[in-house]
């Protein structure tokens, strides 16, 4: 697959979110990345076999390297096609192993190495390291200093690519798609729903209220349409924290992701029409999946007060989640989706915690989940 260097630095800078202006983060992020690159190539020599995910890893980390590079680029006024134009007519040998000879714009994958030549890689990661050191001064450059360091990077950028035996072309669509699922604008009318094509009794339910309530025993108990369900939960830690209240997370999945095999199991609404659907998503595995990610998240969101007056989920997090439910259906919601289903869910947590209950109504039409105060 190809992707054209222009849709690609049309696409990215509306995930942007820097000041116009600003050039320090960004070259400071540029650094980091190629960084990042040097940490999974040295993790490799360290770990050989044992090191999951190499080619995964570069690969992401290439992607935010090159992210910034245009972001630079954009800044100065820099055309990243032109550079890579540039440097294809004046230096063909160098680059026409991982730049296709019938499109300069579109590169390939080269030679079938099972992972990076490592003496002629450690060469490539100095001297992209170098040039990204050189970048560091790039504000203060005159024109012409700053296209040629510029296109060092470029160059030193696709040899690391060649080394590291992936190709321009993923590099740019998986970041694409990353930065788009990460930052883009979320549209909840274009998100999926797992339930389509099931009969109602199979689905979750569209609008849901489920009250939640804690008796003098320190037990939490829930109620739906007036049958109690599931099974009494305590904090089960020495000191409590308020992990009997974690259902609303489950809420949460099920409202705004619409997504939640231990909220099917709860109310009966597996997908048994499905075979395969009821085993491999939600059965035991999907249950045990989800509430590991409920508990790890749930440990996560102690060290950040439960994202009281959060206004954001860091990236790292959010691509953990990705890692910790790939496989399953979810997988497919983007990360800004996943970012509401935190914020909203747990702000509904926070209601629930103090007010030791609550009534939690849950709206799939409008993947919304809300906090209303029982009668006492």
């Amino acid at each position: 697959m190809t992707y054209d260097i222009n849709a690609y630095c049309d696409e990215v800078q509306a995930t942007d979110r820097f000041e116009e202006g600003e050039t320090q983060p960004i070259l400071l992020g540029l650094f980091g990345e190629v960084g990042g690159v040097m940490s999974a190539v040295k993790k490799l020599k360290r770990e050989k076999k044992a090191y999951i995910g190499f080619r995964a890893n570069v690969i992401d980390e290439l992607g935010d390297a090159f992210w910034y590079f245009t972001a630079l680029a954009r800044r100065f006024d820099i055309s990243v096609a032109q550079l890579l134009l540039e440097l294809n007519t004046s230096a063909p040998n160098e680059t026409q192993s991982v730049i296709a000879s019938d499109d300069p714009l579109c590169p390939v994958t080269i030679s079938n190495k099972i992972g990076p030549k490592q003496e002629v890689c450690d060469q490539a990661l100095v001297n992209i390291g170098r040039t990204s050191a050189d970048m560091l001064r790039v504000q203060s450059m005159n024109h012409d200093e700053r296209l040629d360091v510029m296109k060092s990077f470029v160059r030193n950028f696709l040899t690391v690519l060649g080394e590291c035996n992936v190709s321009f072309s993923e590099v740019l669509t998986a970041n694409a798609k990353k930065t788009r699922s990460r930052f883009g604008k979320l549209d909840l009318s274009s998100q999926p729903d797992f339930d389509t094509g099931f009969v109602e009794y199979e689905q979750l339910p569209r609008q849901f209220a489920i009250e939640m309530r804690e008796r003098d025993n320190g037990k939490v108990y829930l109620r739906w349409n007036g049958v109690f369900i599931g099974d009494p939960l305590t904090d089960n830690i020495a000191e409590g924290d308020g992990f009997r209240y974690h259902d609303v997370i489950h809420f949460a999945h099920a409202a705004i992701l619409h997504w939640s095999p231990t909220m099917r199991g709860l109310l009966k609404r597996k997908r048994k029409s499905d075979q395969l659907i009821d085993e491999s998503q939600d059965g035991g595995r999907g249950v045990v999946v989800e509430e590991g990610l409920a508990a790890w998240l749930f440990s996560k969101a102690k060290e950040l007060d439960y994202f009281e007056g959060h206004t954001s989920v860091s990236l790292d997090l959010l691509k953990h989640i990705q890692d910790f439910v790939r496989g399953y259906e979810v997988a497919q919601c983007p990360m800004n989706l996943w970012e509401k289903c935190i914020l909203d869910g747990y702000g509904v947590f926070r209601q629930v915690r103090r007010n030791k209950g609550g009534l939690i109504i849950g709206d799939r039409d409008t993947r919304t989940l809300q906090f209303k105060k029982l009668d006492t």
